[in-house]
């Protein structure tokens, strides 16, 4: 076997051979239950899962990001996503086997946490993986073994699910395990075979389970039934290609994906009656019930519930800010902002007040946020370094939420006081729409405990059902949106499959011969490409550089070799991609002539451009580090993008930064580049490089040898882009703008080297012109536009107040056209038009002819102040809106008559549209339906 050869030192070998085949058959009646008499912390038993596979060859990699580089999922929701390009064969495996202990978020089953023993948002998947190594029977019994023997749980409690169909497995657990037959199910598709999407990788799968009431015997056994089973190891035999015809056939490579569940697990292990109270997740809930004032062990069951939820979602909550991931109303981020509402909600019907210390001003997760990262040592050991962001950025976001919280409390009392009137009106039972209380708990983060317990005491009923058929709506778009790992394999695989990683040269050169391995039109394989045909190139060496890190791939040119001379241009490159891992793709037009698959060519680099990427890429260094300085350590990228000609640079920060922060960070930067610093790179173990300070790169995937990349005494990262060679080279910085691109995300675009130079003189041309234009000198602009500026105010409040005189008196000289209207109480009406007056000034106009005319008095006013433009306004005295008359409901009509609307209060409304050549006409039916109304009223 591959792992054996690779990782076992040859006297290992033998014994870790027999071990594979010296699985013996089950004799239950001598089966002890020895998990009693092990160390069974959670933490313990992390590490003694990856022990047990190390030393059966497997090779422990840390656990992925939970911000996953696959585009078709949010959030990594299973151990296996971070290997499904090996998986796909568009990866070469680096290791034949693997095991891992991966952080995984899913909230498609949120409204069961805290309600179930076994649902979580936040949780560890323990898992062993083969990449085409061992299969079936090495992962089987390794899975009874571990289980059995390492941590000792008794056999006679362990139930196997298998595939229907497959005999292999039943016979392996049945024959070579001992697994008694009463004790294996076989069970359907649905539950028994795993598949990655409509096509793609799949195969059956093997579960075993925990029976924790095994005095129950083995008829009529429903291995659903959560009372009494728990799944805690599930085994998939990815063995199958599934095709768009729904035909299966065999992978060329059989792979093993495997997955424990270390809570289920502890909760085994640690005898406690489900997943809450284990020691991953019981500090924190004694945190939460120290704020709550209350114990867990006396708590009733709605309060331990509660204190469930908020145990579970501050770990996921805290592992996601750690991995950038920052609240926001879209994406990753709303998943974060959600949870957090969730946990503040859930305190506050708990009874937490403010920070739960006495502050009530404050806030209280950050309190038990400390208590997860103080857990963290053993899950992630980054997230200790990120405290103070964490921390942060949970009271900011807890002290924004708690102001909506408010809103939603207004908000249900304005939809009370409807309910309530509503019913007055048509003799029902006050009842609250199952959508309203919907839109308080998903909006506002509206408790519908709360919402229930509110409407009881003013007499109303919740709509429950209503409430209900929203949430299902919500849960099945979740569901279909975060529930799936996508696998397929496609023609490209199969393009990849011979082809060799592309050795890299770029760094030292920017010109090599290299050697056409494919050419790919439109996705297919051809062996050569004509003149006007866009193309991409395999070659299987190269100087270009392939896009990643946030550095775009480079441009230039391929040539045809005619011997030691340089042949004409065939083709023009305008990016470089990779593909299947180390496999650049080079993207373009062939200008002249034929390129053929094994043709000797030479690449050439655009040198230019290539300056201006290594110069914005070191610029970016030295802007990452001049941040952490001037703001803080605690600031950390978001993202960025490093191009020829300027660069983008996303970081974690809640609030703007000040013009002059930004003058510092330029300084700071500009000064390191006047050092003329000679960088330094090296290629060493990522532990070490860790370890010596070297600052990771957002969202990129390590192995275990890194490049770093060093401005002695300035910065020191991970990173495999191109620099320069001294800081002299980047020549000047300059920040052109900083903005926020999200909550707690701000932008900052800049510019380096030729880039700076260009912006420089362009505005210096442009400050010379003003200078010119303005005849002063530089330093004078800033106070004489200022002066500007304020002669242009000036003037405009005048033009305003000589126009609002103009339209006073044209409504003083059309006051005497208004006309009587009913017997009773004689209203004064009077609707007019007022040629070309703008909106301020039409509203000046009715204001005056109110107060012209006196109570009772209704006035409607039009006008046309511009091209394609109307503007009404009605003002109707107190005593017309006393009939029942109201402003705003009488402009919205008219105004639509001429293509828009409006509206104001019920004595004053203004309103707009679009098409002035209707506006007599409505005007001329205002003055109808005023006289109708009004005579109506008035008789």
């Amino acid at each position: 076997m591959d792992c054996h050869r690779h990782f076992l030192p040859n006297e290992a070998r033998g014994t870790q051979l027999k071990t594979r085949t010296s699985v013996k058959p089950v004799n239950e009646e001598l089966v002890e239950d020895k998990s009693k008499d092990l160390q069974v912390s959670g933490d313990s038993i992390r590490r003694r899962f990856l022990q047990f596979y190390a030393s059966r060859g497997h090779k422990v990699l840390p656990s992925a990001s939970l911000v996953p580089e696959d585009p078709t999922v949010l959030l990594t929701i299973a151990g296996m996503l971070q290997f499904k390009p090996i998986f796909l064969g568009k990866v070469s495996r680096l290791v034949p086997c693997a095991a891992t202990a991966q952080r995984c978020i899913r909230t498609n089953d949120v409204e069961n946490v805290g309600r179930t023993a076994r649902h979580h948002t936040f949780f560890e998947m323990l898992g062993n993986f083969s990449f085409g190594d061992y299969f079936k029977r090495e992962a089987i019994k390794w899975a009874w073994e571990l289980t059995t023997i390492e941590f000792g749980l008794p056999a006679n409690k362990l139930w196997i699910s298998i595939y229907e169909e497959d005999d292999e497995a039943f016979a392996i657990w049945h024959d070579e395990v001992g697994v008694p037959v009463e004790r294996i199910k076989r069970m359907g598709e649905d539950d028994n075979f795993w598949t990655s999407g409509i096509t793609g990788p799949c195969g059956p799968c093997s579960e075993i389970y925990y029976d924790f009431q095994p005095e129950k015997g083995h008829s009529d056994v429903d291995l659903g039934d959560d009372t009494r089973f728990m799944e805690f190891y599930n085994l998939v035999f990815m063995q199958y290609n599934k095709k768009d015809d729904g035909s299966l056939e065999p992978l060329k490579q059989k792979n093993i994906d495997t997955g424990l569940g270390l809570e289920r697990m502890a909760r085994i292990l640690q005898k406690v009656p489900n997943n809450y109270e284990t020691d991953l997740i019981y500090p924190i809930i004694q945190k939460a019930s120290e704020l709550a004032h209350v114990t867990y062990e006396t708590a009733d069951a709605q309060s331990k519930t509660s204190l469930k939820i908020i145990g579970d979602h501050m770990r996921a909550i805290v592992y996601l800010i750690s991995d950038g991931v920052v609240p926001s109303n879209i994406g990753r981020g709303y998943i974060v902002r959600r949870l957090i509402r969730r946990v503040v909600r859930t305190g506050r019907l708990l009874g937490i007040k403010g920070d739960g210390k006495g502050n009530t001003d404050g806030a209280f997760t950050p309190h038990i946020a400390e208590k997860v990262i103080a857990l963290s040592s053993h899950i992630d050991e980054d997230v200790k370094g990120r405290t103070g962001r964490i921390l942060e950025e949970l009271k900011r976001e807890e002290l924004r939420f708690v102001q909506t919280l408010e809103r939603g409390e207004k908000l249900l009392e304005e939809m009370l006081a409807d309910a309530l009137a509503s019913a007055k009106e048509d003799g029902r039972f006050p009842c609250l729409a199952g959508k309203d209380a919907f839109l308080l708990y998903d909006t506002y983060g509206f408790p519908v405990e709360i919402t229930t317990e509110v409407a009881q005491e003013r007499g109303v009923v919740v709509d429950m059902k209503g409430f209900d058929i929203e949430m299902d709506n919500q849960r099945r778009q979740s569901q279909a949106a975060h529930n799936a790992v996508k696998l397929e394999v496609g023609e490209g695989a199969d393009i990849m499959e011979n082809i060799s990683d592309t050795e890299f040269l770029g760094y030292d050169m920017l010109s090599a011969k290299a050697i056409v391995e494919s050419l790919i039109v439109n996705g297919k394989s051809v062996l050569q490409v004509s003149e006007g045909h866009d193309v991409e190139v395999l070659l299987n060496r190269t100087p270009f550089y392939a896009e990643s890190g946030g550095q775009i791939g480079d441009h230039g040119f391929i040539y045809i070799s005619e011997g030691e001379n340089r042949g004409n241009v065939v083709m023009e490159v305008k990016d470089v991609q990779k593909s299947a891992g180390s496999i650049f793709v080079h993207k373009g037009t062939i200008k002249q002539g034929v390129l053929e698959v094994g043709r000797e060519v030479e690449a050439e680099v655009d040198a230019r451009l290539r300056q201006g990427a290594k110069v914005h890429h070191t610029a970016t260094h030295l802007l990452q580090s001049a941040l952490r300085r001037i703001i803080g350590q605690e600031t950390s990228q978001a993202g960025s993008l490093v191009a020829f000609d300027r660069l983008r640079f996303d970081f974690n920060y809640h609030r703007p930064l000040a013009d002059t922060e930004i003058l510092q960070i330029e300084e700071l930067i500009n000064g390191w580049i006047g050092d003329a610093v000679l960088l330094q790179t090296k290629v060493m173990p990522l532990a070490e490089a860790k370890s010596a300070g070297a600052i990771a790169m957002f969202g990129e995937k390590y192995g275990e040898e890194v490049r770093v990349v060093e401005v002695p005494g300035v910065s020191m990262e991970l990173c495999g882009g191109t620099h320069v060679f001294n800081t002299s080279e980047i020549r000047g910085f300059k920040v052109i703008s900083e903005q926020g691109i999200a909550s707690g995300v701000r932008r900052i675009e800049a510019v380096a080297g030729d880039a700076f130079i260009e912006y420089v003189n362009a505005r210096d041309y442009h400050m010379k012109r003003l200078c010119t234009m303005l005849k002063v000198k530089a330093e004078d602009v800033t106070t004489r536009v200022e002066n500007l500026v304020e002669d242009l105010r000036l003037a405009r409040n005048e033009i305003s107040n000589l126009r609002e005189k103009t339209a006073v008196f044209k409504a003083s000289s059309i006051a005497n056209k208004a006309f009587v209207v009913g017997t009773s109480k004689e209203i004064r009406v009077l609707v007019e038009y007022m040629d070309d007056t703008d909106a301020d000034s039409l509203k000046g106009a009715a204001e005056f002819l109110m107060d012209n005319l006196q109570d009772p008095a209704a006035i409607v006013l039009g006008s046309c102040p511009g091209e394609g433009k109307v503007s009404l306004v009605a003002a109707f005295t107190p005593s017309v809106v006393d009939l029942g008359v109201q402003a705003r409901n009488f402009i919205g009509p008219i105004a639509k008559l001429c293509g828009g609307g409006g509206g104001g209060r019920p004595n004053f409304a203004q309103a707009g549209g679009r098409k002035p050549e209707n506006l007599l006409n409505a005007l001329e039916n205002a003055r109808s339906e005023l006289v109708r109304i009004l005579s109506e009223k008035a008789s």
